[in-house]
């Protein structure tokens, strides 16, 4: 049941670094701090403007607004009624709706204001990585919706576990590749070593790096970690907090699964900001990732690479180490090494908690919401949703009458096989 959709769709994005307490700037390799300059051959440059901006708002281009509205947006807010039944909860749990754009996932409100920056620019191809295929699959559409060529490196272990990302990828005319590949000196390498290598998301990026670098008329896309893509996310609670105050609500829990940090961000970053900026009630923010990938709960705060090959400049995040192999776990788009460098800055301070939940676990929770709530997460999704069916669990033994709100970021319809395996469905 649609408990409430609204019409509102939000005409600036939200940048949360002017309301972070600190925020270490990005460095070379030799201690110099990054300079807008030193990103123009990567990136789009209103996304570089973005990526250093320290406004607080961010206009939005009509021109987007009407896209937006193209990959249904605003997106509705449903309420867990028949999830709360089953957990006997007294809490009134939310989510927002991520999954209804044409790909099925949150990616798509970034990918397609990157590729229309990149359109405006000039740019004639964009490359990229992409883990369980979510980001890849909404880089590919948006390119296509802009007339801008599409490579994406696929993980290769998802490559293989998930045959169907990569052909909606290439239905919208990507061109798509299992990484490490053949067609990057970082791809050759890695594959001479080891033919059957299951590759990262950090070797992916290296190589969608690479093959950026090597042609001026291609430009790179990244679907999460740094500030434009979060910034571009923030429609997301934006649109939740309009809707939640339409009903009289207010959020006492925010949850949202965690790999690189930007469907958690998207939902979380618009409240933490009035959190931090003392116009609303303190809230319980939780950051949910794999046991597998625990970069959170078990890395280390401190400066590395976003990639494995080491040609991106250094972020301070929690990480597990560039060179991190994660395990072939099932949550594609969770298996990286490290952490966007704003929510770690809110981790580092206890104002944002990270949980770590197994693959078991959270697959489990998956099916419950199925047949609660009628709909088949992705596998990431469903750590978030575990964790939320920790709290209620908890509410139904304290008593609180909590209002939890989660990000429902993903469907799982084309992620079937691995729910068969790990349930034995």
């Amino acid at each position: 049941m649609i408990y409430v959709k609204g019409e509102y769709i939000p005409r600036k994005w939200y940048n949360i670094v002017p309301d972070l307490p600190y925020f270490p700037p990005y460095k070379l390799p030799n201690g110099e701090e990054v300079r807008e300059e030193h990103l123009y051959r990567i990136f789009p440059r209103e996304c570089v403007k973005q990526e250093f901006s320290r406004e607080r708002y961010i206009e939005i281009p009509e021109d987007l607004i009407e896209a937006y509205e193209r990959i249904g947006r605003p997106t509705p807010l449903y309420r867990a009624k028949r999830l709360e039944k089953a957990l006997r909860t007294p809490a009134r749990i939310y989510y927002k709706r991520e999954d209804l754009s044409p790909t099925g996932s949150h990616k798509t409100n970034t990918a397609i204001a990157q590729a229309y920056y990149a359109m405006k620019e000039g740019v004639k191809r964009l490359t990229t990585e992409t883990g369980a295929g979510q980001w890849g699959s909404a880089l590919a559409y948006s390119a296509a919706m802009m007339g801008i060529r599409a490579l994406v490196f696929m993980v290769r272990v998802s490559y293989n576990q998930k045959p169907y990302r990569k052909y909606v990828m290439k239905m919208y005319g990507a061109e798509v590749v299992p990484s490490p590949s053949e067609l990057t000196e970082f791809g050759r390498r890695l594959l001479k070593d080891n033919p059957d290598h299951p590759g990262s998301l950090g070797i992916a990026i290296s190589e969608a790096l690479e093959a950026a670098l090597s042609d001026e008329s291609t430009k790179y896309s990244l679907g999460s970690v740094l500030n434009h893509v979060l910034i571009h996310q923030s429609i997301i609670g934006q649109e939740a907090m309009e809707q939640l105050k339409s009903i009289e609500e207010e959020p006492d829990v925010l949850i949202g699964c965690v790999g690189g940090g930007s469907n958690f961000a998207g939902l979380t970053y618009p409240f933490i900001g009035k959190m931090l900026r003392k116009e609303c009630k303190e809230m319980d923010v939780i950051a949910v990732e794999p046991v597998e990938v625990p970069s959170m709960t078990r890395g280390e705060y401190r400066y590395d690479h976003a990639d494995t090959a080491a040609m991106t400049p250094l972020l301070k995040m929690f990480t597990l180490g560039y060179n991190f192999v994660p395990p072939p776990i099932y949550s594609g788009g969770l298996r990286y090494h490290g952490l966007a460098p704003s929510l770690s800055v809110l981790v580092n301070e206890g104002i944002v908690k990270p949980m770590a939940i197994d693959q078991k676990e959270s697959f489990s929770a998956a099916k419950l919401f199925a047949e609660t709530e009628g709909l088949i997460p992705a596998p990431e999704t469903s750590h978030a949703i575990a964790a939320v069916i920790r709290r209620a669990v908890e509410d139904r033994e304290s008593g609180r009458e909590e209002v939890i709100l989660f990000n429902y970021s993903g469907h799982g319809l084309l992620d079937l096989e691995g729910y068969r395996t790990v349930l034995a469905l």
